[in-house]
């Protein structure tokens, strides 16, 4: 893929995540203790900052074919994976609906959100369903 082997792009993917978690953990922090606690303030200016640097990245990068796949691999699996997951349904939305599919884009993102939504409310009655 890279040059690199196996255990090194994962060497490389976890040190980013470990910035991308601590980062989204201070932003999170910071805008809990700045707005308050009755809305998840902390998760949407993750997800949004998140969304806005994975663009940056990816057009960064695209511009850029020849750039270390180290590189790619810390900042956009690594460091954003770690700090929000939806800047990478965003950008996979972005790719799919610039291409030929814009309906597969609509369908990623409805099958996400609400199969997510689904999946996540399954998993808690089944959690409250083993707790007894």
């Amino acid at each position: 893929m890279s040059g690199l082997a196996w255990w090194q792009q994962a060497l490389v993917v976890a040190l980013g995540g470990a910035l991308g978690s601590v980062g989204r953990f201070a932003v999170s922090g910071w805008m809990a203790r700045a707005a308050g606690s009755g809305f998840p303030w902390g998760t949407l200016a993750v997800n949004l900052l998140g969304s806005l640097a994975a663009g940056i990245a990816l057009a960064w990068f695209q511009q850029r074919a020849g750039g270390s796949m180290a590189w790619r691999l810390f900042v956009m699996v690594g460091v954003l994976g770690g700090f929000t997951t939806w800047s990478a349904l965003a950008v996979d939305t972005l790719l799919l609906g610039r291409g030929e599919s814009p309906v597969w884009a609509a369908t990623y993102v409805a099958a996400s959100l609400f199969g997510g939504l689904l999946l996540v409310w399954i998993g808690w009655r089944s959690g409250l369903w083993m707790r007894g």
